[in-house]
This record gives structure tokens, sequence and C-alpha cells, in this order.
């Protein structure tokens, strides 16, 4: 008896390549960046092998026109089925879009599953989940995305994890073929979701009381983050060399040079051509990008597309309400310097220490690091200082021996940078964040 669960599945990856003219109609001039061919055929085996497909080849797939009905023309249809035969695939991953009626066409001239980017952007995503809002945002988003397919889009896959799905397995991933049923679904879920979501913001006010400022990490997939959020912090977080090795939001407390402690939030990674409702469905998730004092981007400066990938995650990041390229709170990192070649490296440390910093927008200069060797970690925890320093309200407060109760608030939510134990009573030289300011002068002598 064979074991399904040790036979991979044997994929083929088919890359769309839009000549100039066909990707100016699609998209435009709104890309200014323009992805590279090879580029993109690599990011494509990568989120394949994400979900530890048998890739057995990556084609580029010239596109001069779209047809509606199968997306690419007669003869490139042939071509794919030769090879679906001689190396015997038994899924089709398309490195794009695709409607209902292509994919059902899709399948039935070539007899095999086909899946698109968004589907298998959907799966990876199923598998990286780990909290329950993490599983709810996925499996939203995998239904919203079926409401126009209503079919069983993931036996195949099932069939080589044992029922271990992101939906729980064969008899829980069915799509309902009744389309109220689903709608059901989908409200149940977003009801399920908006609790996980009130919750959260019950715990994102309670650190707010927290004098704490919050660092995030954002970034496109695989660009290190998760990596340099272990540097920092030592939490050993799952970090590898993967497309969303990260999708649960991580945070954890670390203390900077000069004392102060912060929350480092780690995220998870963006992608070229994520879908609206995909982003949609994490909005919760990116939330602690919208709360945070300070956004550290962190891109991969070593890779042919790092322009496209910064221009990709400034994009989801606009639809969030986040300038990137404008918002005083960002530090850009420009991560994996140690596996450049000496000189490259040189040149990459002069590109970021002649990049001056802005006052208009508060933008500071890129800081060059790798996350693997702490090389520049130094350099990015000053700006990190000095980026909260620029809202600090430093005070000197005096207060009686007898005032155990006022002492213990200014600890809770203040950070206090020094205190001295005087004849008097208790002298104390705190940062005060905006929230506490009213109250703190309300209830105690501010020495000027």
């Amino acid at each position: 008896m064979i074991d399904r669960e040790a036979v991979p599945t044997r994929a083929l990856v088919l890359v769309p390549i839009l000549s100039q003219n066909l990707q100016n109609r699609v998209a435009g001039e709104a890309r200014l960046v323009r992805r590279t061919d090879d580029a993109r055929l690599e990011e494509a085996a990568g989120l394949a092998a994400a979900i530890e497909l048998d890739v057995v080849d990556v084609m580029r797939v010239p596109l001069n026109a779209i047809r509606p009905s199968t997306l690419i023309g007669k003869g490139k249809l042939e071509d794919i089925w030769d090879v679906i035969d001689r190396e015997k695939v038994d899924l089709i991953i398309m490195d794009h879009p695709l409607t209902p009626v292509q994919q059902r066409n899709l399948e039935h001239e070539w007899d095999t599953k086909v899946l698109d980017r968004t589907g298998l952007i959907l799966e990876i995503f199923g598998r990286r989940a780990q909290t329950r809002e993490g599983r709810l945002q996925v499996e939203l988003a995998h239904l919203n995305y079926q409401k126009g397919r209503l079919v069983r889009s993931w036996t195949h896959l099932e069939r080589q994890r044992g029922g271990i799905g992101f939906m729980g397995g064969p008899g829980e991933t069915q799509i309902e073929a009744d389309r109220r049923a689903l709608q059901e679904k989908i409200n149940r879920l977003e009801k399920d979701l908006e609790q996980v979501r009130r919750t959260r913001g019950l715990q994102r006010t309670n650190r707010q009381k927290v004098p704490h400022p919050i660092v995030a990490l954002v970034g496109y997939t695989n660009a290190g983050k998760s990596t340099l959020f272990n540097q920092l912090t030592g939490a050993g977080i799952f970090a590898k060399d993967l497309l969303f090795a990260t999708l649960d939001p991580t945070l954890r407390t670390m203390v900077l040079p000069h004392g102060r402690q912060v929350i480092l939030s780690d995220t998870v990674g963006f992608i070229s051509d994520l879908p609206t409702h995909l982003v949609a469905a994490f909005r919760a998730t990116l939330e602690e990008v919208l709360e945070a004092d300070v956004i550290l981007h962190v891109r991969d400066i070593v890779h042919e597309d790092t322009g496209a990938q910064a221009e990709d995650v400034a994009s989801v990041l606009h639809d969030l309400g986040v300038e990137i390229y404008e918002d005083p709170r960002v530090i850009e990192v420009w991560n994996k310097i140690d596996l450049l070649p000496e000189a490259e490296r040189q040149t990459v440390l002069e590109r970021a220490s002649s990049q001056k910093p802005s006052r208009s927008t508060g933008q500071m200069q890129p800081v060059a690091l790798s996350a693997i060797s702490g090389e520049g970690t130094t350099v990015l925890l000053a700006e990190i200082e000095e980026k909260l320093a620029q809202d600090d309200n430093l005070l000197s407060v005096h207060l009686g021996f007898e005032d155990g109760e006022g002492l213990a608030w200014i600890y809770r939510h203040c950070d206090v940078l020094e205190r001295v134990d005087g004849e008097t009573g208790i002298d104390l030289n705190i940062r005060a964040p905006d929230k506490v300011q009213s109250e703190l002068r309300s209830r105690f002598v501010i020495e000027q």
C-alpha cells in the first residue's frame, strides 16, 4: 500500500509573461518599477515550494493577448498538455489570477487540477496560521474566493496531508453547493472574527496604558523580518528562507541600549498582486502597524526586484492608511548585506549613508544590516531610540515617601529614567506619554 503522505503532488508552475503593451493595458502606469521575469519565475517556484509540492518545471508562458475563456492560446494549451502527459503532472499552478470560467476550462482542457496564484497563497496561509484569529481569517478569505467557484478546490492537497488542512479535512472543506448556505457560513465567520478583533482591541487598549512604545516590522515576504526579530529579541520564532514563514503576529518586549523598553511586533509578509479581499481579511493582523510608534520597513536589498518589492509593500500599506515614504514613523532597513561580495557590500553601505534624512517628513537614513550576523543592528537600535526621543516628554517629579500609590502609578504609566531617594522624598526623572500628561500634572509636583 502506498503511503500517500510520503508522495508529494507533482506540480507544473506556469508563469504568464505579459507583453509590454499588454502590461500597460492591464495595469496602466501605476507600477513604476517593473518586476523582472526571472524574479517572477523564482517567486512562483518559491510559492509552490512553500507547501512542499514536487515542482517538475517552471515554465514561462508569453502572452500578447488574454483569452477570456482560457487566459492562454490554443497552441500553448497543447504544448503544456504534452508536458503534463510526459511528466505525469497532478497539479497546475498558474501564477496569475484566473476567473472561475478560465479555471474550469483549463481543468477540462488538461484533465488536471488547476490552482491560480490567489488559491495557492490561500493554501500557504492555511498551512501557516496557528492562532484562532489567523485560521478564521484564512477560512473567510478562502470562502470569499470560492464564492464564484463553488467547487472542491483542495481535494488533491487534503489527500497529501491526511485531512489536516486549514479547514479541517475533506468533510469540512466541502464548499456547499447552495450559495445561500455559503453566505451564511461567511456571515458566521465574520461575526466570530469581529469578536476576536474586539478582544485584540481590548488587549491593545491595555498595552496603551503601559508606557512601552510599539515597534512594528513590515516588509515583503522573505525579506528577513522574523530573522531580524529573533536577532533583536532572542525570541526563537520560526524563521526560514521560505515565503510566508510568518503569518500570525508575534509580540515581544525588548530593551534598547539606554534602557527604554519597547514592544517589537513581527507581521505577515506582503507579496505582489495580493487580492484585495485577502488584504481585508488580514486587516486586524496589520492593525499593529497602524498603532505602532516606529515602523521598520525591512527590505531584501540583495534581491534583484527589491525596488518592486518595496513598491508592493507601499501599495498595501497605502490601502491601510500608511504612506510609507512620507510617514515620519518609518525607518527603512536594508537587510541581507552578509550575502553580498565585499565590494558590493561597501557600495550598499555607501548608498545607505549617502541618502540624507528628510527633516520635512521625519524620514531617517536607511540602515544597512545583516539580520543573520547582527552587523548594523547597533545602528538600527540607535535610530529607533532617536525616533522615539523626538516625542519624548522628559519631566522631573517630586513626591513624598508616603505616596506609595502615586509612585506605583508613575511606574505603571511612565518610563522612569532615574530615581533618587532624598531626605524629603523621592525625585524621579521620567519620560511621560502624552496620554497621561493631564493626570500626571494634576497628581504630582512637576519640577521645572
